[in-house]
């Protein structure tokens, strides 16, 4: 007894941290042979009743005494991703093994900074009132391939994310293109159907085609690869992505091409200067030595990117900048209208700029959408190494070779004809009437081969609306003698031959069917468009669709599926299907 109350005194007056392995200690004594005789402790040194071990006690009955409970804080991990305490607990009740449990602390989620351009979808507008629309062509694909790497990861996109008239234009078509002879530098066609979402109702599709070019017929490229080496850059999917995406390019290029590469962190780097395509082996190398760290000093890697496009100028050539970035810039200018000037001021110099997106959290899909179209140029995002190779190898003509600048397109409804209309997608290429024959306003480029795709919807003369007329309106009826009475609208188009600074005028009518053929009647490339519009339109949970989905859309696609050279349709009707199984 005495022992077990000197042991209870030590117990007081050591810390916790002594007083748990004391207690270990004692349960690694009590497992040992217990058939010596015993011995009483008096005249033994109070060190030695601590510490040593006594003689094995003759086997007598000891009553049960519970051991204090001891909570041990031990020390923080390393921060991964955040530092923090574990805490064990050490029991010891009389033989028992010592037991100890960890719980780690909940991993935070990284919360999302991506920014995307709000937008609402295009009304309907009542002929009588406004019977023009006008608009800048696009030729963006960026949005199709965001929404696919949202929906891969299991979960919809953003409904601004999704932008219609750019997941229409991600696919090809083969649209009819213009002749060897021709002086346009494209084709247009117009084609009219039935909505199938409300068969009361129209659709008018225009398809542009431009003049394909050979790549061997390309004009020397001057080219500047401007690569984001920030810290942000360092996942899997954002400069290693951008590093494999640059060789695939490089495997492209002639000996009459020239590259360099421009990297950007907390400061600027010449990484290569101006180097012939055929070295290939010395591009691979200095694309190699791209790793992540730092801040984002864009607005200084962009400088300096042209500086080189403008020491290595090609006259009559292609120049252009190739921005690969997640678009989180935090140092020097950051303001997206103060780039666009600054990239609108180096166009007007000669010197384009092509912007290709990537990472997920904290991607600015508006700063890269904004910068390629003030710099004549095309926005992808690359979310899989086959959609770099689709843009910068299938499409290279397309997305280097410019055919047409500042395309503008506007249309006319008949009010004889049509009573309301609306178009399906780009809403932020929306220009002004007035703007469409201001030659100093900025629109899309065209490159050669592209393939641009809008789509109206209609209401004809007398079939059931959405926008009540107005009362003081002008009232009086169409002349249905005059030469148009049998036109339903009236299409043009304004463009620059690139390097030119006055646009031309084409334009075409678009004459009333006797009746609307269905879309089922329709040509596999329109039937198509159709059904990756109507999803687009789903997808942003749009109103003016009605109850049309993925039942419906399936289907359609699956039957205007065509040839399809790349199996960029069958991936569509697999992204129709895992969209519907996640949205509720």
């Amino acid at each position: 007894m005495m022992k077990l109350k000197k042991n209870r005194a030590m117990h007081r007056a050591v810390t916790p941290l002594a007083g748990a392995l004391l207690a270990l200690f004692m349960v690694a004594c009590a497992t040992k042979e217990d058939s010596a005789p015993a011995q009483d402790a008096a005249g033994r040194s109070e060190s030695a009743a601590e510490f040593k071990a006594p003689p094995p006690p003759t086997p007598v009955a000891m009553p049960y005494v519970p051991a204090p409970e001891v909570m041990v804080v031990m020390p923080a991990p390393p921060p991964s991703p955040a530092p923090a305490q574990v805490l064990h607990r050490v029991t010891v009740a009389g033989n028992a093994s010592v037991q100890s449990t960890s719980v780690p602390p909940p991993i935070p989620t990284p919360q999302s900074t991506a920014k995307y351009p709000g937008y609402s979808d295009n009304p309907w507008q009542r002929v009588a009132e406004v019977p023009v629309s006008t608009f800048s062509a696009s030729v963006d694909t960026a949005s199709y391939a965001n929404v696919r790497r949202f929906l891969n990861r299991g979960a919809l996109p953003q409904r601004d994310a999704v932008r219609v008239e750019e997941l229409v234009n991600y696919f090809g078509y083969d649209y009819a293109a213009p002749g060897a002879q021709d002086k346009t530098p494209f084709k247009v066609d117009a084609k009219l159907v039935a909505s199938p979402w409300n068969p009361e109702r129209g659709l008018l599709r225009i398809a542009i085609k431009g003049k394909d070019l050979a790549k061997a017929s390309l004009p020397p490229a001057n080219l500047v690869f401007l690569v984001d080496v920030s810290g942000s850059m360092g996942p899997q999917d954002r400069l290693p992505l951008v590093r494999s995406a640059l060789h695939l390019l490089t495997r492209q290029l002639r000996a009459q091409d020239h590259v360099a590469i421009v990297s950007y962190a907390s400061g600027t780097r010449v990484v290569l200067p101006a180097t012939q395509g055929d070295q290939k082996d010395k591009i691979d190398q200095a694309i190699d030595t791209l790793q992540a760290g730092g801040g984002t000093y864009g607005e200084a890697g962009i400088r300096l990117a042209y500086a080189q496009a403008h020491e290595g100028f090609v006259a009559e050539g292609i120049n252009r900048v190739l921005l690969a970035t997640d678009g989180d810039l935090n140092i020097g200018v950051t303001d997206g209208s103060e780039l666009k000037a600054l990239v609108e001021g180096e166009r007007r110099r000669g010197v384009g700029l092509t912007t290709l997106g990537v990472g997920d959290s904290n991607f600015n899909d508006a700063l890269m959408k904004k910068l390629a179209d003030a710099g004549d140029g095309s926005y992808h995002y690359l979310d899989t190494l086959q959609e770099a190779h689709k843009v910068l190898v299938n499409e290279m003509t397309s997305t280097l070779a410019v055919i047409a600048q500042d395309l503008k397109l506007q249309v006319e409804f008949n009010p004889g004809q049509v009573d309301e209309y609306r178009l399906i997608g780009y809403e932020l290429n929306a220009l002004t009437r007035e703007q469409f024959n201001d030659d100093k306003v900025d629109a899309g480029d065209i490159g050669a081969g592209h393939t641009v795709t809008a789509l109206y919807e209609f209401v004809p003369k007398g079939a059931r609306g959405n926008v009540d007329p107005l009362r003081y309106g002008d009232k009086k009826p169409a002349a249905s003698g005059t030469d148009n009475s049998g036109e339903l609208a009236w299409i043009k188009l304004r463009y620059k031959q690139p390097g030119t600074a006055t646009s031309e005028l084409i334009s075409s009518p678009v004459l009333k069917p006797a009746h609307l053929p269905t879309l089922a009647q329709a040509d596999t490339e329109t039937r198509f468009a159709v059904s990756v519009a109507a999803w687009g339109q789903w997808l942003r949970g749009s109103t003016l669709i009605g109850e049309y989905g993925p039942e419906q859309i399936l289907p359609l696609a699956r039957d205007a599926r065509g040839e399809d050279r790349y199996g960029h349709r069958a991936e569509f009707l697999r992204l129709v299907e895992l969209s519907s199984g996640l949205k509720r």
